[in-house]
């Protein structure tokens, strides 16, 4: 018989699982985000512990070590100076017209939809260490965006 008709087994056409993608660089987070992952830690661990089907533990088992590797790694960003934008920071900008108030964050915290931005984004990284009244390059323009207040 021909290689071309054997099949081990169904196993050998499946796509591969590979781990979640961890962020590079260092993991800084807020206060708040290092609750988070705490939490997040709690809550798959009960979710693996009360999972009947196989597939679902063992997807929920690597969920498990991407917040356990989150967790072990997370480091406390260092508080931004007093009005200058850094992680944790909350901070007001006008940008094409628009006005609108941000939070730099860690990677995990972020959520765009909240206006919870991660320190890597590249606005988060244009607003690094500006403060109230300062224009910044964003985009490939010049004073592309005002920072109007830091909190």
């Amino acid at each position: 018989m021909s290689v071309a008709f054997r099949r081990e087994s169904d196993e050998e056409h499946l796509e591969p699982k590979f781990e979640l993608p961890i962020p590079p660089g260092p993991n800084l987070v807020t206060p708040r985000g290092l609750e988070l992952t705490r939490a997040k830690v709690t809550e798959v661990e009960a979710a693996v512990a009360a999972a009947t089907d196989d597939e679902e533990r063992t997807r929920l088992q690597r969920e498990l070590r991407y917040w356990n590797t989150r967790a072990a790694t997370a480091e406390l960003a260092p508080a931004p100076a007093e009005d200058e934008v850094g992680i944790g920071s909350m901070v007001t900008i006008r940008l094409n017209g628009r006005t609108r108030t941000l939070t730099i964050v860690g990677h995990d915290e972020a959520d765009p939809a909240h206006d919870r931005i991660a320190y890597a984004a590249p606005l988060a990284r244009a607003l690094m260490g500006a403060m109230a009244g300062e224009m910044v390059a964003f985009g490939g323009k010049a004073d592309a965006v005002e920072v109007v207040e830091v909190g």
